[in-house]
């Protein structure tokens, strides 16, 4: 499982010419998912993403988490995170999960993710064409692996 996060001033998804949800100050979660992630990856993947300390404290640096500034989250499946570019120039993307796997695992990743932080998370609409809005907070952008842990 995968993630890409981006601290944000604001974000939004729109599909079909509709909001469908959009949050202000704190982070867009990208989500990709492989047939091998399970409830491991999620709690591990969850745990990091609400504890990162990567929003400004009194002083400007980046020292306190999600859960420290009451900034909310924004989660969008990502299938494409699982591209692989290694042979010619058309991505593969056969490492990602298909709907039957990825929708269940994503999901829950969501409802994990409420629990840690007691609030509703924001989502897009798996597998349907989302316009994606974002102003970046500080350029602030991390990727993070769950199958990367040591």
């Amino acid at each position: 499982m995968r993630v890409l996060i981006q601290r944000v001033k604001r974000a939004s998804v729109t599909i079909e010419g509709n909001v469908k949800s959009k949050i202000e100050k704190g982070l867009l979660v990208l989500l990709g998912i492989e047939d091998s992630d399970s409830n491991e990856d999620i709690q591990w993947l969850c745990n990091k993403v609400v504890n990162l300390r990567i929003f400004d404290d009194e002083n400007g640096v980046m020292n306190l988490s999600l859960k420290e500034t009451d900034s909310e989250i924004l989660v969008v499946s990502q299938f494409t995170l699982f591209a692989s570019t290694k042979k010619g120039n058309r991505p593969s993307y056969i490492r990602a999960s298909k709907p039957d796997i990825a929708i269940p695992l994503y999901e829950e990743f969501c409802r994990e993710l409420e629990k840690a932080i007691n609030k509703t998370v924001q989502t897009g609409s798996f597998g349907a064409h989302m316009d994606v809005e974002l102003i970046n907070d500080g350029l602030v952008t991390i990727w993070i692996d769950s199958k990367e842990k040591e």
